[in-house]
């Protein structure tokens, strides 16, 4: 849904890892594990997911569920792994037998882990993930926290200035994207994926032809996806002036 859920996500796994090693330096720790909730997945393919990102070794047909779940533990535990980061966890719907195996594996990983454990997903309120059992186990154990579309104030500003100094032009004009806050707002209906795009398409833009700036030119010519693109359709603004 472009609210940025995936970027909060590993925003959170990027600042504690590095917490971390500054706190345990040449450690062989590994803080912080990210993966994706399978779609129709199956508690194997949960822990697959696991070792693919651990970097287990290749896992044969002949190694079962319970094989691949316990080396991966056995790992997490070792590497002291203390977050674990589970996105688009509305594939998990608990009214299929699929979800609730999956739901249950999942659980056992919580339960057999000194970690944290932070979910991601869409709609999860209409996904089925909090219906039935197991569904009202899950959200008595989680705090829900909402994401949307930033209004346009101070911080979205930041926001886009915290994207603008990242960016590596060499001719680029600083706070040529702060100016045009209000612009860039209505092109991308305060989404943060879709200015992540529109930056980085922009970006990309500006290198290729070699003019290594974003201009307003620029960023008009621009599109990105269609639900921002249709909902500023037929409601456009001029792009604010400088100098």
């Amino acid at each position: 849904m472009t609210t940025g859920k995936t970027t909060a996500l590993k925003q959170l796994g990027r600042l504690h890892e590095l917490r971390v090693r500054q706190r345990y330096p040449g450690s062989d720790r590994i803080p912080v594990v990210y993966v994706t909730a399978p779609p129709k997945g199956s508690p194997r393919k949960l822990a697959m997911e696991f070792a693919r990102f651990l970097g287990l070794p290749v896992i044969g047909p002949r190694h079962n569920t319970i094989d691949v779940t316990s080396a991966v533990c056995q790992v997490l535990i070792e590497a002291r792994t203390d977050l674990v980061l589970v996105d688009e966890i509305h594939l998990l719907n608990h009214a299929t037998i699929a979800g609730e195996d999956l739901s249950d594996h999942l659980k056992y990983f919580t339960e057999h882990l000194p970690a944290t454990f932070v979910y991601a997903g869409i709609n999860v309120e209409q996904s089925g993930l909090f219906t039935g059992i197991r569904g009202k186990q899950l959200a008595g154990r989680c705090i829900l926290v909402r994401t949307g579309p930033f209004p346009l104030n101070t911080e979205w500003r930041s926001l886009i200035a915290s994207m603008e100094n990242t960016l590596r032009l060499h001719r680029h004009e600083p706070t040529t994207l702060v100016t045009m806050a209000k612009y860039l707002h209505q092109r991308t209906g305060g989404m943060i994926g879709s200015l992540s795009h529109l930056v980085r398409a922009a970006a990309i833009s500006a290198i290729l032809d070699q003019s290594e700036r974003i201009t307003r030119a620029t960023v008009k010519n621009i599109r990105i996806d269609h639900s921002s693109e249709s909902s500023c359709h037929g409601r456009p603004s001029p792009l604010p002036r400088t100098g």
